[in-house]
């Protein structure tokens, strides 16, 4: 009976068992490719999709992907080779960028100014905060149907061309949709990542018009006293918006300001929008971050795997050089190399962007190689990988085909909860002065230039945040949680409680 449940779905596998089984027995025999060659529709149905969703950001997308590395100081490395390179993939990625877009501002444009008659310069003549509102919901949006593509690509997967009628990964996903906490901390992440990858747009404004280059760059606004359209440049408008706890230049959250721009969360103390600020800040942190768990994650992985199969002297090895780290106070050692590193080339990359994410990187496997040993170590004594060795196979492809695909699992569960503690690092080494240096935005200088301000009117410099800090550092953990529940066999999410789960794992 047991067997034949499918847990968290509410049917039974008897059902998906029958419609795979439809396909010729033959199938199960062959490769990927040829499974969608002898049956395209579904396939090529997904594709027609996904292509559709491509084709409406293409050139948002081709800019996003050659816009990551810092081109001039890449070109800058072999002037003679690779600065050739790195100019042509900037030129592409700026003119990608120009490419209108379903979720660009010049289709959705919440810039413009309001006059006797109503606002001119937006889109459709809505006001501004209209505008930003339509175009975050359509960016929202957008990033949703992502989402729902791709759940829907799995299901084909699993309906049409996987060669099993049912793996243990079924179960742990059927566990983590019925995971409200879990789901929880997803939501927010999908939220925070979609404010990083859409930052260029999701802004009232750019970067580059209010934060980098304020007085390159100038707005049109009406001026009630002479009647007339007139132009200044932003930096002068920032000068008028300052919010610094009192006077009437004060900018609030949801409000407009004197030259009819809309900041949904106020301004900064030097008039700056801090929405945008935000936006920017989230794409940063988010790079900062993955970066660091790349470096870490790669490290913890790479031990796991040795020291499970090798044991011994290996085992030991590591053991001194991860409890040697340990030993050492991780922020006193950042603050300590990132200062002596501050003069050094690698220091200009994202404003020390980059040596906090080596430094956090360096500091942070060892936690994560502790937190995916123990499951390494115990799938390394399994039957199957003896039998591996037995028959001579390669340690490296013991490892990768046999004690990986077990352990990534773990990995994921603590490299969620490792990242929401680098985010709020960098964060707290920004309110000290100590982090990424402006002009990059980052939300913990934001606190830190709103902390004179709490208990004025301009206290939402430093707590709006201070309050998306710990929002996103708890769906971090919170999706952390998520994953640890639906892995865990044992578990008990939902109704169905240990009966159902133990019976499912054991089918």
């Amino acid at each position: 009976m047991g067997a034949d449940t499918d847990v968290g779905s509410g049917s039974t596998r008897t059902g998906e068992f029958r419609e795979e089984a439809s396909r010729p027995e033959g199938d199960r025999d062959l490769p990927l490719s040829e499974r969608i060659t002898r049956n395209p529709g579904p396939a090529a149905t997904w594709a027609a999709v996904v292509a559709v969703l491509i084709a409406a950001e293409f050139g948002a997308i081709v800019s996003g992907l050659l816009s990551v590395p810092p081109w001039g100081w890449v070109g800058g490395l072999v002037p003679g080779v690779v600065e050739p390179v790195a100019a042509l993939l900037a030129t592409v990625a700026e003119r990608g960028a120009e490419l209108p877009t379903i979720t660009s501002r010049s289709v959705i444009d919440n810039t413009g100014y309001q006059t006797p008659s109503g606002w001119e310069g937006t889109t459709l003549g809505l006001s501004p905060a209209v505008a930003w509102a339509l175009r975050v919901a359509v960016i929202y949006t957008y990033s949703f149907t992502w989402l729902l593509v791709g759940w829907w690509g799995y299901t084909l997967y699993r309906r049409h061309y996987r060669i099993p009628d049912w793996t243990p990964r079924d179960d742990v996903v059927n566990r983590f949709r019925r995971h409200s906490w879990g789901l929880f901390g997803l939501t927010i992440v999908f939220a925070f990542v979609v404010m990083a990858l859409f930052a260029p747009v999701l802004g009232p404004t750019t970067v580059d018009q209010n934060i980098e280059n304020p007085y390159e760059n100038r707005i049109d606004y009406y001026n009630d006293e002479t009647g007339q359209v007139e132009s200044i440049f932003v930096g002068e408008a920032n000068g008028d918006t300052q919010s610094r706890g009192q006077g009437d230049n004060n900018v609030g959250p949801l409000e407009y300001d004197q030259y009819d721009r809309f900041h949904p969360f106020g301004t900064l103390p030097d008039g700056k929008d801090l929405f945008t600020f935000m936006a920017s800040g989230a794409r940063v942190s988010l790079l900062v971050g993955l970066t660091s768990l790349g470096i870490a994650g790669g490290f913890a992985m790479v031990f796991a795997m040795l020291t499970a199969y090798y044991k011994g002297l290996v085992d030991l090895g590591v053991v001194i050089a991860g409890d040697s780290i340990q030993a050492m106070p991780q922020l006193l050692f950042i603050i300590l190399a990132s200062f002596v590193l501050s003069d050094t080339w690698i220091a200009e990359v994202y404003n020390g962007g980059l040596v906090l994410a080596i430094l956090f990187g360096i500091t942070g496997w060892p936690a994560l190689w502790r937190a995916v040993r123990g499951p390494a170590l115990q799938v390394s004594e399994r039957e199957w990988i003896d039998a591996a060795k037995s028959y001579g196979q390669r340690p490296r492809v013991t490892m990768q085909k046999h004690m990986l695909p077990y352990v990534v699992g773990y990995f994921l569960i603590y490299a969620s909860l490792s990242l929401g503690g680098v985010i709020i690092g960098i964060a707290g080494l920004s309110f000290l002065g100590l982090g990424i240096e402006a002009p990059v935005p980052e939300w913990g200088r934001a606190v830190s230039a709103g902390q004179p301000y709490v208990a004025t009117q301009s206290w939402h410099i430093s707590l709006i945040p201070g309050i998306l800090v710990v929002i996103i550092v708890t769906g971090f953990n919170a999706l952390g949680d998520g994953v640890r529940d639906a892995i865990d066999p044992e578990s008990d999410i939902g109704d169905g409680g240990n009966e159902n789960v133990a019976a499912g794992g054991g089918a």
